[in-house]
């Protein structure tokens, strides 16, 4: 029975170190520009967005098609994906941004500029 228990608070505890908490959110994003696009053939519009991370200007696109226009302001995010290529000179990246109402949604760098 011991056994059970201690396997049982061992499973809990890895659990909870998968599922990212609030803390997890601790980039800063601008959104200064925001629209809807619809992609052809596509029945639902991907969200387009200008923001500004540590000082960077980057245009997000939206993983889904939530059909909305993101309000502009600031929000919380965390870097979920940042892979790169052969060299330094490719990236692939995915921010997750945690809206007020906790919700998630993901958005990939489609776009950078100076």
């Amino acid at each position: 029975m011991k056994h059970r228990a201690m396997a049982f608070l061992f499973l809990c505890s890895s659990l909870a170190w998968a599922i990212p908490g609030e803390t997890d959110y601790n980039i800063n994003v601008h959104v200064s520009a925001t629209r809807m696009v619809l992609e052809c053939n596509s029945s639902g519009h991907h969200q387009k967005l200008n923001v500004v991370v540590d000082d960077k200007r980057y245009e997000l696109e939206s993983i889904e098609a939530p059909n909305s226009l993101l309000m502009l302001g600031d929000y919380k995010a965390r870097l979920l994906k940042d892979l790169h290529g052969a060299g330094t000179y490719d990236s692939w990246r995915v921010y997750e941004f945690s809206l007020p109402d906790k919700r998630k949604r993901q958005f990939l760098v489609v776009g950078q500029s100076e």
